[in-house]
């Protein structure tokens, strides 16, 4: 039986998303998602505010902003199948984020979370897609950016992924271990870039926030 895009049910996803479907369950990354975004202050943005999650997958920040009471949801993603394991109410469209199907300044918030560092080249890509979030982004609107960064905790895990046998124990380690591998180059190409991300970023949108931790790049920005 087909689902609504057409795509087979039966068929197998591919090694990268078959390994992000095994990292942790919806229900853990749902829950990680909305303390996270709490954190970020989107916890006192309106709740009738027009958020965007791009880079959405299966949805599960969708979901968390549900739980956190926002009621004018979107998303966007590449992935016709990750998108159909979505089951909540915003509308997803499948689009690529460098070509945003939104009007100019129509959208309060635009929240990526684990989506820029699979872009496929730097700097065009990211100057690409910041520049259609500053298109869409309303004058007094947010971006909130959540990415990998090589921080000391970072560079532990990937010293412990490296080890021929450490990888194989927990599954999520070992989840972790193929996601990286089959990102191939756009994972290794982000995280050594820092400085040109950052003046990318900057570019479009201003710092309202900005932190670097537990292996995460924390970003808030205004439209610059």
């Amino acid at each position: 039986m087909d689902d609504a895009f057409g795509i087979a049910e039966t068929a197998a996803p591919d090694p990268w998303e078959a390994a992000y479907l095994r990292f942790e369950t919806s229900e853990q990354a749902i829950h990680r998602a909305a303390k996270r975004l709490q954190k970020l202050g989107v916890a006192q943005l309106p709740r009738d505010a027009r958020v965007v999650e791009l880079f959405c997958g299966r949805g599960n920040g969708l979901h968390a902003l549900t739980r956190l009471g926002f009621t004018r949801l979107e998303g966007v993603d590449f992935s016709p199948r990750l998108v159909a394991l979505y089951g909540g109410s915003a509308k997803c469209y499948i689009s690529d984020c460098r070509q945003l199907p939104f009007p100019d300044h129509s959208r309060d918030v635009l929240i990526v979370q684990g989506g820029l560092h699979h872009l496929p080249s730097l700097p065009a890509s990211l100057a690409q897609t910041l520049a259609e979030m500053h298109r869409v982004t309303k004058k007094e609107g947010r971006l909130i950016v959540v990415e990998p960064w090589l921080t000391p905790i970072l560079m532990l895990v990937h010293f412990t992924l490296g080890i021929p046998l450490a990888r194989y124990r927990p599954r999520k380690l070992e989840a972790l271990a193929s996601m990286i591998e089959h990102e191939g180059n756009t994972y290794n190409q982000w995280l050594k870039q820092p400085e040109l991300i950052l003046d990318i970023s900057h570019r479009y949108f201003s710092p309202v926030h900005e932190s670097f931790a537990w292996g995460k790049w924390f970003f808030v920005g205004a439209p610059a």
